[in-house]
């Protein structure tokens, strides 16, 4: 088989995610799609009902804030059990000295499946990913990536390197099995650079956000003598990011795909003053004792307005959250928030 990285960045790779046991992985889809099933069921049983008894449905603002693709996960509760926590790669503390090192976990396992044929969320695609951009780059992925984010200015984005002092780093928090509140184990993220081994704050998270959306849109708009600067990626390379690719699922939210990197809702309204869906991208993060979400919600531009200065990029709502407690679900809570600064944003 040929695994590119393409399919890697979009987990298409058939590569494993901690979960070693292919049985277990596929029992537990099976649920998600009988679950999700029974929902839309139940869904449609209500819609009818309320057709057949003649219903006018007036009140269309509230119908959008209770839907709009906001998709509750199981674990929204704070720090809810989440069976991933159980999988014991999450727990470990060797060392290694560089992401070419650390394929040894996973280099000799089967794959789940022929890449391109089915989508699954795998942490081990990425340090396999990682692998790839230090051989491409010449340098160490560790290295190449901090050279990048001292260019977007995320200069509080570092390596949760245990050893190093790191000014402000959060202390880390789970639920033990009687529900109280303890101190996150030790665990050395060396072995996952790429797929949650990086410290970084609200600020420097919603400095990389603007850059992203910037980019999007920079070449949507007229450049006025020059004043307006490239944007760090080109349009077309962040339009193709944010591209749904075919076969691909999103656990936070039902409506969306995922793309390269980025879960991708798009826009969609099937019917006036019903359900509507806005184009956004978003990424959720777990780890040992933290949770986190960047959320991207580009503006709906007026295409007469783009050629006025100084009206420019980025236009749109970035929204982050990071948070030092273990299985926090904050897609949904990110979306609301994104939602209400953009209906402000409108009204004036």
């Amino acid at each position: 088989v040929t695994i590119t990285t393409r399919l890697l960045v979009s987990h298409l790779s058939g590569i494993r995610h901690y979960e070693k046991d292919i049985t277990k992985v596929k029992e537990e889809k099976e649920k998600a799609n009988r679950a999700l099933k029974l929902t839309k069921s139940h869904q449609h049983k209500e819609q009818k009902e309320k057709e057949g008894k003649g219903i006018e449905k007036t009140d269309c603002v509230k119908q959008k804030k209770e839907h709009d693709g906001e998709t509750k996960s199981q674990n929204s509760k704070p720090g809810r059990k989440d069976k991933e926590f159980e999988q014991e790669e999450y727990y470990l503390k060797e060392k290694f000295e560089s992401v070419i090192e650390s394929l040894k976990i996973f280099k000799n396992d089967p794959l789940f499946f022929k890449p391109g044929s089915q989508f699954l969320y795998s942490t081990y695609g990425f340090t396999l990913l990682s692998a790839v951009v230090e051989r491409a780059s010449g340098q160490k992925f560790t290295d190449y990536m901090l050279k990048m984010f001292r260019d977007l200015d995320m200069l509080s984005t570092v390596l949760d390197d245990n050893e190093a002092m790191i000014y402000n780093r959060a202390r880390c928090y789970v639920y033990n099995k009687k529900g109280r509140l303890v101190n996150a184990p030790y665990v050395d993220n060396s072995y996952k650079w790429a797929g949650g081994g990086f410290l970084s704050s609200v600020g420097d998270l919603l400095k990389f956000g603007n850059a992203l959306l910037y980019s999007y849109q920079a070449g949507q708009f007229k450049n006025r003598n020059g004043k307006l600067l490239p944007g760090y990626l080109k349009p077309g390379t962040v339009a193709m990011m944010w591209t749904p690719v075919p076969k691909t699922e999103v656990s936070w939210d039902r409506d969306g795909k995922y793309a390269m990197a980025w879960a991708v809702v798009e826009k969609n309204q099937q019917y006036g003053c019903c359900r509507q869906q806005r184009h956004y991208a978003s990424h959720t993060g777990g780890a040992v004792g933290a949770s986190s979400v960047l959320l991207i919600l580009p503006e709906e531009l007026d295409p007469e307005a783009l050629g006025t200065w100084p009206v420019a990029p980025p236009r749109g709502v970035i929204v982050t959250i990071i948070c030092n407690m273990q299985s926090v679900s904050l897609n949904s809570t990110a979306l609301k928030i994104a939602r209400e600064f953009d209906k402000e944003k409108r009204a004036q």
